[in-house]
């Protein structure tokens, strides 16, 4: 059996002087067996109702966007099997998944903000 060692980190942010958000996450390292279910806990300290996010950064790559919370159902179904549940009164957003797969090996951040705006960009190259 494989050893997947998931990783993750907690963040902090500090909005223009008025209210401090934080995301912890307690386990710096989990190991689990291939096949066996996960959970990483995410827990925030914010006083509305937060924009959670969930993102994934496997070795050698950059961040990949997993799932997101912001109103409506508390789980919130992500890629790859990925679910996350919003619990306003234990102030978490833990991150589950039914069984592991090697490639499930990677750094995993857990994210809030405090408004979700509405973005578009274009993206020009010169060939």
């Amino acid at each position: 059996m494989l050893l997947v060692l998931i990783s993750f980190l907690g963040i902090h942010y500090f909005l223009g002087g008025v209210q401090t958000q934080t995301v912890s996450q307690s386990d710096a390292h989990i190991t689990v067996f291939e096949g066996d279910s996960v959970e990483l806990r995410c827990k925030y300290s914010y006083g509305r109702t937060p924009y959670l996010f969930w993102y994934i950064q496997h070795h050698g790559h950059g961040l990949q966007f997993l799932l997101k919370y912001y109103t409506g159902d508390p789980v919130v179904h992500g890629m790859n099997g990925f679910e996350a549940e919003f619990s306003k009164s234990n102030s978490s957003f833990h991150l589950r998944k039914a069984s592991v797969h090697w490639t499930d090996s990677a750094v995993y951040f857990c994210a809030l903000g405090a408004q979700c705006l509405g973005l578009q960009g274009e993206l020009i190259t010169n060939l």
